[in-house]
Protein backbone atom coordinates (compact mmCIF):
# COMPACT_ATOMS: atom_id res chain seq x y z
CA UNK A 1 0.00 0.00 0.00
CA UNK A 2 1.33 3.47 -0.93
CA UNK A 3 0.77 6.20 1.62
CA UNK A 4 0.70 9.83 0.50
CA UNK A 5 3.02 11.14 3.21
CA UNK A 6 2.79 14.71 1.90
CA UNK A 7 -0.98 14.69 2.29
CA UNK A 8 -0.75 13.16 5.78
CA UNK A 9 1.82 15.77 6.80
CA UNK A 10 -0.31 18.64 5.50
CA UNK A 11 -3.42 17.36 7.30
CA UNK A 12 -1.52 16.79 10.55
CA UNK A 13 -0.10 20.32 10.38
CA UNK A 14 -3.54 21.81 9.70
CA UNK A 15 -5.21 19.86 12.53
CA UNK A 16 -2.58 20.73 15.14
CA UNK A 17 -2.44 24.34 13.94
CA UNK A 18 -6.21 24.63 14.19
CA UNK A 19 -6.14 23.08 17.67
CA UNK A 20 -3.49 25.58 18.79
CA UNK A 21 -5.46 28.51 17.29
CA UNK A 22 -8.79 27.46 18.84
CA UNK A 23 -7.19 27.13 22.25
CA UNK A 24 -5.39 30.48 21.86
CA UNK A 25 -8.57 32.34 20.93
CA UNK A 26 -11.27 30.66 23.03
CA UNK A 27 -9.82 28.68 25.95
CA UNK A 28 -6.61 30.42 26.99
CA UNK A 29 -8.37 33.70 28.02
CA UNK A 30 -10.65 31.71 30.35
CA UNK A 31 -7.65 29.97 31.96
CA UNK A 32 -5.92 33.31 32.46
CA UNK A 33 -8.99 34.72 34.22
CA UNK A 34 -9.12 31.74 36.58
CA UNK A 35 -5.43 32.13 37.40
CA UNK A 36 -5.81 35.89 37.91
CA UNK A 37 -8.75 35.28 40.30
CA UNK A 38 -6.71 32.71 42.26
CA UNK A 39 -3.74 35.08 42.49
CA UNK A 40 -5.97 37.94 43.69
CA UNK A 41 -7.33 35.71 46.45
CA UNK A 42 -3.87 34.68 47.67
CA UNK A 43 -2.14 36.57 50.45
CA UNK A 44 0.90 37.62 48.42
CA UNK A 45 -0.81 37.95 45.04
CA UNK A 46 0.94 34.94 43.50
CA UNK A 47 0.49 31.19 43.38
CA UNK A 48 2.96 28.38 42.49
CA UNK A 49 3.10 26.98 38.95
CA UNK A 50 1.67 23.61 40.01
CA UNK A 51 -1.28 25.44 41.59
CA UNK A 52 -1.85 27.32 38.35
CA UNK A 53 -1.96 24.01 36.45
CA UNK A 54 -4.52 22.62 38.90
CA UNK A 55 -6.57 25.79 38.84
CA UNK A 56 -6.69 26.00 35.05
CA UNK A 57 -5.56 22.67 33.56
CA UNK A 58 -4.43 22.60 29.94
CA UNK A 59 -6.55 20.14 27.88
CA UNK A 60 -4.58 17.21 26.43
CA UNK A 61 -5.47 18.15 22.86
CA UNK A 62 -4.24 21.70 23.41
CA UNK A 63 -0.98 20.50 24.95
CA UNK A 64 -0.47 18.09 22.03
CA UNK A 65 -1.22 20.79 19.44
CA UNK A 66 1.11 23.29 21.09
CA UNK A 67 3.94 20.74 21.12
CA UNK A 68 3.48 19.24 17.66
CA UNK A 69 2.39 22.17 15.47
CA UNK A 70 5.77 23.99 15.38
CA UNK A 71 7.62 20.73 14.65
CA UNK A 72 5.21 19.67 11.91
CA UNK A 73 5.22 23.15 10.38
CA UNK A 74 9.02 23.19 10.12
CA UNK A 75 9.08 19.68 8.62
CA UNK A 76 6.36 20.64 6.13
CA UNK A 77 8.22 23.77 5.00
CA UNK A 78 11.58 22.00 4.65
CA UNK A 79 10.12 18.95 2.92
CA UNK A 80 7.84 20.92 0.60
CA UNK A 81 10.11 23.78 -0.44
CA UNK A 82 13.76 22.96 0.34
CA UNK A 83 14.89 19.30 0.38
CA UNK A 84 13.29 15.88 0.67
CA UNK A 85 14.92 12.47 1.24
CA UNK A 86 14.18 9.38 -0.87
CA UNK A 87 15.40 5.80 -1.00
CA UNK A 88 16.25 4.07 -4.29
CA UNK A 89 14.08 0.93 -4.54
CA UNK A 90 15.19 -0.49 -7.91
CA UNK A 91 18.19 -0.87 -10.20
CA UNK A 92 16.82 1.22 -13.09
CA UNK A 93 19.38 3.99 -12.44
CA UNK A 94 22.47 1.78 -12.15
CA UNK A 95 25.35 2.52 -12.12
CA UNK A 96 24.54 6.10 -11.04
CA UNK A 97 22.29 5.03 -8.16
CA UNK A 98 22.26 1.67 -6.42
CA UNK A 99 19.39 -0.14 -4.71
CA UNK A 100 19.41 1.07 -1.11
CA UNK A 101 20.99 4.47 -1.80
CA UNK A 102 19.42 7.29 0.20
CA UNK A 103 19.32 10.53 -1.76
CA UNK A 104 18.31 14.13 -1.18
CA UNK A 105 16.26 16.10 -3.67
CA UNK A 106 16.31 19.85 -4.23
CA UNK A 107 12.63 20.86 -4.11
CA UNK A 108 13.08 24.41 -5.47
CA UNK A 109 15.20 23.59 -8.54
CA UNK A 110 12.11 23.62 -10.74
CA UNK A 111 10.12 26.28 -8.88
CA UNK A 112 8.35 26.41 -5.55
CA UNK A 113 5.26 24.20 -5.61
CA UNK A 114 2.30 23.72 -3.32
CA UNK A 115 2.54 20.47 -1.35
CA UNK A 116 0.21 17.67 -2.53
CA UNK A 117 -1.15 19.72 -5.46
CA UNK A 118 2.22 20.25 -7.14
CA UNK A 119 1.08 23.64 -8.50
CA UNK A 120 4.02 25.95 -9.22
CA UNK A 121 3.63 29.19 -7.28
CA UNK A 122 7.09 30.74 -7.76
CA UNK A 123 9.10 29.98 -10.93
CA UNK A 124 12.74 29.56 -9.92
CA UNK A 125 14.45 27.30 -12.44
CA UNK A 126 13.70 24.96 -15.32
CA UNK A 127 14.59 21.28 -15.79
CA UNK A 128 17.71 20.72 -17.86
CA UNK A 129 18.65 17.84 -20.09
CA UNK A 130 20.71 15.33 -18.14
CA UNK A 131 19.17 16.13 -14.73
CA UNK A 132 18.36 13.19 -12.46
CA UNK A 133 14.74 13.90 -11.57
CA UNK A 134 12.29 12.56 -9.00
CA UNK A 135 8.70 12.73 -10.23
CA UNK A 136 5.32 11.20 -9.60
CA UNK A 137 4.61 8.24 -11.89
CA UNK A 138 1.99 9.49 -14.39
CA UNK A 139 -0.01 6.25 -14.27
CA UNK A 140 -0.07 6.23 -10.45
CA UNK A 141 0.88 9.61 -8.91
CA UNK A 142 1.08 8.09 -5.42
CA UNK A 143 4.33 6.39 -6.53
CA UNK A 144 7.61 8.31 -6.92
CA UNK A 145 9.97 7.46 -9.80
CA UNK A 146 13.52 8.60 -10.47
CA UNK A 147 15.00 8.81 -13.98
CA UNK A 148 17.28 10.97 -16.10
CA UNK A 149 15.71 13.77 -18.12
CA UNK A 150 16.40 13.14 -21.80
CA UNK A 151 13.78 15.15 -23.68
CA UNK A 152 12.60 18.73 -23.11
CA UNK A 153 9.32 20.17 -24.42
CA UNK A 154 9.38 20.28 -28.22
CA UNK A 155 12.30 17.84 -28.60
CA UNK A 156 12.23 14.95 -31.03
CA UNK A 157 13.72 11.97 -29.19
CA UNK A 158 14.84 8.92 -31.15
CA UNK A 159 16.21 5.77 -29.55
CA UNK A 160 17.85 3.47 -32.10
CA UNK A 161 20.58 0.83 -31.78
CA UNK A 162 20.89 1.73 -28.09
CA UNK A 163 21.77 5.33 -28.92
CA UNK A 164 19.77 8.45 -28.03
CA UNK A 165 19.23 11.03 -30.76
CA UNK A 166 18.00 14.48 -29.71
CA UNK A 167 16.54 16.43 -32.61
CA UNK A 168 18.47 14.18 -34.98
CA UNK A 169 21.81 14.50 -33.18
CA UNK A 170 23.32 11.33 -31.67
CA UNK A 171 24.35 11.78 -28.03
CA UNK A 172 28.02 10.90 -27.54
CA UNK A 173 28.86 7.49 -26.05
CA UNK A 174 32.27 6.13 -25.05
CA UNK A 175 32.88 2.54 -23.98
CA UNK A 176 34.48 2.37 -20.51
CA UNK A 177 34.47 -1.35 -19.68
CA UNK A 178 33.04 -4.76 -20.48
CA UNK A 179 31.55 -6.44 -17.41
CA UNK A 180 32.79 -9.06 -16.87
CA UNK A 181 35.73 -8.93 -19.32
CA UNK A 182 35.09 -12.54 -20.38
CA UNK A 183 31.57 -13.64 -21.38
CA UNK A 184 30.50 -10.01 -21.19
CA UNK A 185 26.92 -9.32 -20.12
CA UNK A 186 26.97 -5.55 -19.52
CA UNK A 187 28.72 -2.59 -21.14
CA UNK A 188 29.69 0.38 -18.95
CA UNK A 189 29.44 3.48 -21.10
CA UNK A 190 30.07 7.20 -20.62
CA UNK A 191 27.21 9.15 -22.19
CA UNK A 192 26.85 12.89 -22.73
CA UNK A 193 23.39 14.47 -22.57
CA UNK A 194 23.54 18.19 -23.13
CA UNK A 195 26.26 19.40 -20.76
CA UNK A 196 26.00 16.36 -18.46
CA UNK A 197 28.40 13.42 -18.68
CA UNK A 198 27.31 10.31 -16.82
CA UNK A 199 27.79 6.54 -16.73
CA UNK A 200 25.19 4.09 -18.00
CA UNK A 201 24.73 0.37 -18.56
CA UNK A 202 23.55 -1.51 -21.63
CA UNK A 203 22.82 -5.22 -21.66
CA UNK A 204 24.58 -7.06 -24.52
CA UNK A 205 21.95 -9.80 -24.30
CA UNK A 206 19.12 -7.36 -25.05
CA UNK A 207 18.10 -6.77 -28.65
CA UNK A 208 19.42 -3.64 -30.33
CA UNK A 209 15.77 -2.87 -31.11
CA UNK A 210 14.72 -3.04 -27.46
CA UNK A 211 12.91 0.18 -26.52
CA UNK A 212 13.46 1.69 -29.96
CA UNK A 213 11.16 4.41 -31.23
CA UNK A 214 10.70 8.10 -31.90
CA UNK A 215 8.77 10.56 -29.75
CA UNK A 216 7.89 14.26 -30.00
CA UNK A 217 7.76 15.72 -26.49
CA UNK A 218 4.62 17.86 -25.95
CA UNK A 219 4.75 21.30 -24.39
CA UNK A 220 4.76 21.16 -20.59
CA UNK A 221 6.04 17.55 -20.60
CA UNK A 222 9.38 15.73 -20.31
CA UNK A 223 10.86 12.47 -21.58
CA UNK A 224 12.66 10.34 -18.97
CA UNK A 225 14.97 7.32 -19.28
CA UNK A 226 16.87 5.18 -16.77
CA UNK A 227 20.67 4.87 -16.82
CA UNK A 228 20.33 1.08 -16.72
CA UNK A 229 19.10 1.47 -20.26
CA UNK A 230 17.89 -2.07 -21.02
CA UNK A 231 16.39 -2.58 -17.55
CA UNK A 232 14.33 0.53 -17.00
CA UNK A 233 10.57 1.12 -17.13
CA UNK A 234 10.54 4.67 -18.44
CA UNK A 235 9.03 7.10 -20.95
CA UNK A 236 9.72 4.72 -23.83
CA UNK A 237 6.99 2.47 -22.44
CA UNK A 238 4.49 4.70 -20.59
CA UNK A 239 4.91 8.16 -22.09
CA UNK A 240 5.72 11.68 -20.93
CA UNK A 241 5.90 13.32 -17.49
CA UNK A 242 3.77 16.48 -17.05
CA UNK A 243 5.49 19.43 -15.40
CA UNK A 244 3.07 19.36 -12.45
CA UNK A 245 4.29 15.86 -11.50
CA UNK A 246 7.93 16.93 -11.08
CA UNK A 247 9.12 16.66 -7.48
CA UNK A 248 12.69 17.93 -7.71
CA UNK A 249 16.29 17.41 -8.79
CA UNK A 250 18.30 14.65 -7.08
CA UNK A 251 21.69 16.12 -6.18
CA UNK A 252 23.40 13.91 -3.58
CA UNK A 253 23.63 10.44 -2.03
CA UNK A 254 24.02 10.63 1.75
CA UNK A 255 23.78 6.97 2.79
CA UNK A 256 23.59 3.41 1.47
CA UNK A 257 21.43 0.98 3.42
CA UNK A 258 20.23 -1.93 1.26
CA UNK A 259 18.44 -4.00 3.93
CA UNK A 260 17.06 -3.38 7.41
CA UNK A 261 19.47 -5.88 8.97
CA UNK A 262 22.57 -4.45 7.27
CA UNK A 263 24.67 -1.57 8.58
CA UNK A 264 24.20 1.87 7.01
CA UNK A 265 27.20 2.95 4.94
CA UNK A 266 28.02 6.67 5.08
CA UNK A 267 31.24 6.34 3.09
CA UNK A 268 29.26 6.60 -0.16
CA UNK A 269 28.37 10.28 0.31
CA UNK A 270 28.69 11.89 -3.11
CA UNK A 271 27.09 14.23 -5.58
CA UNK A 272 24.90 12.86 -8.37
CA UNK A 273 26.10 13.42 -11.93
Amino acid sequence: MNFDFALILVLATLVTGLGWLVDKLFFEPSRRKKIATAEAASSDGAIPEDAKEKCAPLPWWSDFSRSMFPVLAVVLIVRSFIIEPFQIPSGSMLPTLKIGDFIVVNKFSYGLRLPVLGTKIVPVGEPQRGDVVVFKYPKNPSVNYIKRLVGLPGDVITYKDKTIFVNGVAQEQTLVAKLPPINTETLLINETLGDVKHEMYTDVRASARSGSGEWVVPEGHYFMMGDNRDNSNDSRYWGYVPDELLVGKAFAVWMHWPTFFSLPDFSVVRGIE
